[in-house]
């Protein structure tokens, strides 16, 4: 509240509201209105946006892709920076959701969206492994094909039939990635001196992500006896792969280029009783160095030069 003697009036331009006249006048100052315009980060284009879940995951993206923490106006915490590829130099960023699920990797892939419209998304992170010859504790599961398994019909007598849903990535991506397991075989092979601590060697497969809701720490689980027989590929489950491709679908609506997806989990355990944290480490910072591996594949020139598409 202000006090004034004669006149006071709060307005814009030619638009006077607000107003008071005489004695003791008193107005308050309104309340600035929000900006419409696009917020500053969204200046120039972004190649890629990465969502991560646990800390050790965001930490592991930081530390190989060398980004930097940026807290914007509105309070939200992201990490940028920029990636040297053999032909382009590709504007990243990163963030955190702030929890698991479907629901908070959809919200924090908005956040994104809104704030730096990156041309790829990429979920990075951990995952529990379903196939014992290729999920081993250490490796990498590259996917572009998602299947989302808790649709479900509940009939009397507690008979339960689960609908899988089945989503895949867009065409280039699907492409870049059998560009790179062309060139690096299948498994692909890395030491892993350099990215996770260790000498041991791991490997990377391509190959399809379940996803629900559902925390599996059960060998014998309903879940994953569904997951293989809908699709004997599904080599590993998470709980926001699902997330990420139902977001994509959602807005392949919009008129507008709608960006590519890609998931690249490392497999901290196998879904069974022994599941824990004790590798969290080891599975993130894997997931993490095979998306640098990826980079040259998914993000062309053409894609970080600015606009083009």
């Amino acid at each position: 509240m202000i006090n004034n003697r004669g006149i006071i009036s709060h307005g814009n331009h030619n638009n006077f509201s607000n107003n008071a006249i005489g004695a003791n006048a008193q107005a308050s100052a309104p309340a600035p209105r929000h900006s419409a315009e696009p917020a500053i980060e969204a200046d120039a284009p972004w190649d890629l946006g990465i969502v991560t879940i646990l800390s050790e995951e965001l930490r592991s993206v930081i530390d190989e892709l060398k980004l930097h923490r940026h807290r914007n106006p509105n309070g939200l915490y992201f990490y940028q920076g920029e990636h040297t590829a053999p032909d382009a130099t590709l504007r990243i960023v990163a963030t955190q959701t702030q929890s698991q699920g479907q629901r908070s990797t959809m919200a924090a892939l908005e956040n994104l969206r809104r704030h730096y419209n990156p041309r790829l998304w990429a979920l990075v992170g951990i995952a529990g492994g379903i196939h014992d010859a290729h999920a081993r504790i250490g490796n990498v599961i590259v996917s572009t094909d998602v299947v989302y398994y808790e649709s479900r019909k509940i009939n009397p007598r507690g008979d339960t039939r689960r609908r899988g849903e089945h989503r895949q990535a867009p065409a280039q991506v699907v492409h870049a990635v059998n560009a790179y397991f062309t060139d690096h075989g299948t498994p692909a092979r890395i030491n892993s001196g350099n990215a996770a601590g260790t000498g041991d060697q791991y490997e990377i497969y391509p190959g399809v992500i379940g996803s629900g809701e559902a925390v599996i720490a059960d060998r014998n689980s309903d879940i994953r006896s569904y997951l293989t027989t809908y699709h004997e590929k599904v080599l590993a489950v998470d709980m926001e792969a699902g997330g990420l491709s139902q977001y994509w679908q959602e807005n392949s609506v919009d008129g507008i280029a709608n960006p590519g997806w890609i998931v690249i989990r490392g497999v901290s355990d196998n879904a069974d009783e022994e599941k824990g944290h004790s590798h969290h480490e080891l599975a993130a910072r894997n997931a993490a160095h095979v998306l640098s591996q990826l980079l040259p594949y998914l993000c062309h020139p053409a894609r970080s030069a600015a606009g083009t598409a």
